[in-house]
């Protein structure tokens, strides 16, 4: 028989083409689902009695995809068709949508009805919303802010018939009071994030850890999910959770991307995506899977939580340089670097100026004034600018009269080279916009901590330890401090810390050079 038209025409899977909503609330690709389930023991879906749970349903594809590998696994059980779907539908496969407008895609997804008590559902309920579930929750207010979540009352305290984000899975105490039964897998990918009002209206807080905590609480046999990678370095709030998670020991298995795009196609995620897997009978090392950005795979078969550092060790290949630059015992550079803010002035001074009138900016000199560096302009397009202002408006700060170095607190993840760097004189001041470095009385220690900084040995271990856009005072907690009465070079540091030629080429490839 001809080949016809139809046979030649690409037939993708619907849900593989779903624009994602945002970055909070990001559509899984049924590849990825796949490769998920792959993690699992396959003889559980061979067996009529497990039962599944995505608690943040948002095209049911997770469902989707379990129900066709249960389809095929209880044939023997069930040799009718229709009596096989039946039971899976009604016995087998639960979900929580996270909103109304999902609920109704979760259903089309999975019963090819979104009401599936209608003639047209493959599996006929007697309500409308079948074993996938949509309840409008309120948030609990206290103090301005969700006593479940977090969010911020003024932005999320909306009319009745707009969408709140309070999620159902998240915001009780009782989660196994939802459904009233036991599941043996969780799977899901959570909602990440939720704005909270801070900064400049973009600053937002996680919240992917409170399904995975909530998943917990009700002692599934396997979880399984997919979050943001950036809980292993840092994150708003993300502490005890990192803690929690690398000293779980019945964690089996991670795969983790530093580009996020690998995963969910043009969404970026600062500090890429992982999925795990949870085994509550598994004791031991975690087999974890790297995949830097364009490159291969690295495998390695390790503890999580390490005497080197207080974060994940993301890439293997890390390692030895890590514990190679903490052989020595020496102070970390990151108690050479002040926290947020020294001086008092936020980082929209420029823009807003009106705002601040202490500040009195200007942009000549005056005298009484202090030379202060910022930025002007909106997010994506803001230039770095030179003002002046009223001395005594700064914070009190003992290093104002030093030399100082002013590092640009936000800059690309994938980036090894920062923004230029400046010498701060004394009665120099920076902006929020900036992380000041040292105070020394001698300019040449300033110049040669700078000649430190600029070395591809420094910048790789700020590389490793970073997780998003913003730096911190934590992200130099992997640099050993050095005597900067001397300038530094990288053959300087590669010899004092006998790194092997294997590591200088891995650090070499890797990091760009500095001017």
């Amino acid at each position: 028989m001809a080949e016809s038209i139809f046979d030649k025409v690409y037939n993708p899977d619907v849900l593989s083409c779903l624009a994602n909503l945002s970055n909070d609330e990001v559509f899984t690709p049924p590849e990825i689902v796949n490769q998920m389930l792959d993690l699992l023991p396959q003889e559980l879906f061979c067996n009529p009695d497990t039962k599944f749970l995505d608690p943040a349903c948002k095209t049911g594809v997770f469902l989707r995809e379990i129900a066709k590998r249960l389809i095929k696994g209880l044939e023997p059980q069930f040799p009718d068709l229709q009596q096989r779907i039946d039971h899976i539908f009604h016995n087998q496969l639960y979900g929580i949508a996270i909103t109304e407008l999902t609920s109704l895609l979760s259903r089309r997804g999975v019963y090819c009805s979104k009401y599936p008590n209608s003639e047209f559902s493959v599996s006929k309920f007697d309500t409308a919303e079948g074993n996938i579930r949509f309840k409008k929750i309120p948030h609990k207010w206290k103090d301005g802010r969700c006593i479940f979540c977090g969010a911020n009352k003024e932005q999320y305290d909306r009319a009745v018939d707009l969408e709140s984000h309070a999620y159902e899975f998240i915001h009780t105490l009782n989660p196994e009071e939802i459904f009233n039964m036991k599941f043996d897998v969780i799977i899901s990918n959570p909602p990440y994030q939720m704005s909270d009002g801070g900064g400049t209206g973009d600053s937002a807080r996680p919240i992917y850890q409170l399904f995975v905590n909530q998943a917990l609480k009700l002692k599934p046999h396997y979880l399984c999910m997919i979050i943001p990678s950036r809980w292993m370095k840092g994150g708003k709030g993300l502490i005890n959770f990192r803690e929690q998670m690398m000293s779980d020991k019945h964690i089996k298995y991670i795969m983790d991307y530093e580009d996020a795009q690998e995963c969910f196609s043009g969404i970026h995620l600062d500090g890429g995506v992982c999925y795990f897997l949870h085994d509550k009978d598994y004791i031991g090392k975690v087999n974890y899977i790297y995949k830097p950005k364009d490159s291969e795979k690295i495998y390695s078969e390790r503890y999580l939580k390490t005497e080197l550092s207080d974060t994940v060790i993301r890439d293997y290949r890390q390692i030895s340089i890590i514990e190679k630059s903490q052989k020595l015992s020496e102070t970390r550079f990151s108690e050479i670097v002040a926290a947020r803010n020294p001086y008092g002035y936020p980082a929209d001074l420029f823009n807003n100026p009106n705002n601040y009138p202490e500040a009195n900016l200007s942009l000549e000199f005056k005298p009484g004034f202090s030379k202060i560096f910022g930025v002007c302009g909106k997010k994506g397009g803001a230039k770095r600018v030179v003002g002046y202002v009223n001395s005594n408006s700064a914070k009190e700060n003992k290093s104002i009269d030093k030399y100082k170095l002013f590092f640009s607190k936000a800059y690309m993840t994938t980036s090894t080279v920062p923004p230029e760097i400046i010498i701060g004189e004394p009665s120099d001041l920076c902006t929020e916009t900036f992380l000041q470095i040292g105070e020394f009385d001698d300019y040449n220690y300033a110049k040669n901590c700078l000649s430190y900084i600029k070395c591809k040995f420094f910048r790789a271990l700020l590389f490793y330890n970073r997780h998003s856009l913003n730096i911190s005072r934590e992200s130099f907690n992997l640099i050993p401090l050095q005597d900067f009465s001397k300038p530094w070079t990288d053959e300087e540091l590669y010899a004092k810390y006998n790194l092997t030629q294997d590591e200088i080429n891995f650090i070499e490839s890797m990091i760009k050079p500095m001017e």
